[in-house]
């Protein structure tokens, strides 16, 4: 396996544009590096700050990088390797257009961020879906368009690669009555929910034996947290449900119309993903520094290694939230003994390279919002008690091929706890036949948007193939701390 390196391109990116400077300053990092006296990102660090100001390190005794501190006090004398100043990146005076569907449905804070986002000078273009909310950086719901090098850690999320996945059985509907508690009894024995939560057993976990789990030393240090959570659904809007589904006529290749037996999951890529953007939207924020209302839309360099590095660690998430679904939906077929007739998936939280339809070149960021592009198909949940949907996309432009990616939240959590009751959550969970097992306040149906004034907002994005209901709901325990 080859050893971590200081890279030259890492080195010049602090300003070092000298072939001898370059030499002693790569010859000291990889020293510390090869015998383990610091972490590469606290070696690049002190050279930064070396750089803005070599006097703290020429003064300290025995200082590791004393000596290249000296070098850049003398050099500096002779007006040679002149103090470099870090770019500061403007926003852009004027806010370019961009399509919102359902702005009667989007809070003012939503559609403040997204304006913002649009206004950096790697934006390229943008659009809000009608579940869209406040989040860090771009809104949950947002759509942003940037320059096809560039890619923005918080505008992908936390939860990278955050997904629903929907396997139909052919059983009929009612099973969720007349088999209520073998079907509970499934998702007790074979979903895990929690923070830090593991598995207990894998169906298949070849994920691990893919190459790219060695590609970096972030993605290095998390295969075993990896590893362990397969499989596993975490907390927060995390559930794992049987539910009705609907499907009209000639609506899904290969399925007569009828009410069918479904199961439906929605997590992402757990610790393994949330660790990554961590780690990589600091990065992000120290190279990239923006006014403070933009500072969590930092961009990171494809061009550079730690572009490159994220983009190589989000793909690998991608891959590893499919796997989660996977585990759970291959395990609970199993247990039924009967195979799907289809499984539909389809991820948000996340950023592809496309094309705009100009013929633009793009990464498109998806944070909680929906590929849509033209016959793509994908799920669309409401909430515990309220009906999703499985969809076609029609290929908008206006909204870069996209679309909602569930109803969206009505108020924030801690405004649940404060404002809904108890009692109300409970008649209505009566009324909609809804066994609940898990979840808290901040997960009520109340606590979210109207799904069919959302579904209506975006019937110019999507067609409504099939309807779910929910019916046995498993999320995490109440109280635990959300993660998605």
């Amino acid at each position: 396996m080859e050893k971590e390196k200081v890279s030259n391109n890492e080195l010049t990116a602090l300003g070092i544009n000298d072939v001898k400077i370059l030499e002693a300053f790569s010859r000291v990092a990889n020293g510390l590096l090869k015998h383990g006296v610091m972490a590469k990102p606290e070696i690049l660090a002190n050279l930064e700050a070396l750089i803005d100001d070599p006097m703290p390190y020429a003064l300290k005794k025995g200082g590791k990088f004393k000596n290249l501190a000296e070098s850049i006090i003398e050099l500096r004398k002779d007006g040679k390797f002149l103090k470099q100043q870090r770019t500061n990146f403007k926003l852009k005076e004027e806010i370019a257009d961009f399509p919102v569907w359902g702005l009667e449905h989007i809070e003012v804070g939503a559609l403040a961020q997204m304006k913002t986002a649009v206004k950096l000078p790697v934006a390229v273009a943008g659009a809000l879906m009608p579940d869209a909310h406040q989040g860090y950086g771009l809104p949950i719901g947002g759509v942003l368009a940037t320059t096809a090098n560039t890619i923005i850690p918080f505008a992908v999320g936390v939860d990278i690669a955050c997904r629903m996945c929907l396997s139909i059985f052919d059983l009929p509907a009612e099973a969720v009555d007349t088999e209520t508690a073998k079907l509970q009894n499934m998702l007790l024995e074979h979903t895990y929910f929690g923070i830090g939560c593991t598995t207990k057993s894998y169906h298949d976990s070849s994920l691990f034996d893919s190459s790219a789990w060695s590609e970096t030393k972030v993605i290095r240090s998390l295969k075993n947290k990896a590893y362990a959570q397969l499989g596993t659904s975490g907390t927060g809007n995390h559930f794992v449900e049987w539910g009705e589904l609907t499907i009209a006529d000639g609506a899904l290749d290969g399925i007569p119309a009828g009410r069918y037996l479904a199961l439906l999951s929605h997590s992402g890529s757990r610790g393994f993903g949330g660790s990554v953007a961590d780690h990589y939207s600091k990065i992000a924020m120290s190279k990239t520094k923006l006014p403070a209302e933009a500072k969590h839309l930092a961009w990171l360099d494809l061009d550079k290694d730690e572009g490159q590095e994220y983009w190589i660690a989000m793909n690998l998430a991608g891959e590893y939230a499919s796997a989660n679904h996977h585990e759970i939906h291959n395990k609970i077929a199993r247990a039924l003994n009967l195979s799907p007739l289809m499984r539909i998936e389809n991820h948000h939280n996340f950023a592809w390279k496309e094309q705009l339809a100009d013929g633009t070149e793009v990464m498109v960021h998806r944070k909680g919002a929906t590929p849509a592009g033209e016959g793509v198909l994908g799920i669309i949940p409401g909430s515990m008690s309220t009906p999703g949907f499985v969809v076609r996309g029609k290929g908008d432009a206006a909204s870069i091929n996209s679309a909602s990616h569930g109803a969206g939240r009505l108020m924030s959590r801690s405004a649940a706890f404060k404002t809904l009751d108890k009692d109300a959550i409970a008649a209505n969970l009566i009324d909609k036949r809804i066994t609940l097992m898990g979840s808290d306040i901040d997960e009520a149906p109340m606590a979210y948007k109207d799904i069919h004034a959302v579904m209506a907002a975006q019937h110019d994005l999507v067609e409504v193939l099939a309807k779910f209901e929910p019916r046995i709901v498993k999320m995490a325990d109440a109280r635990e701390r959300p993660e998605d």
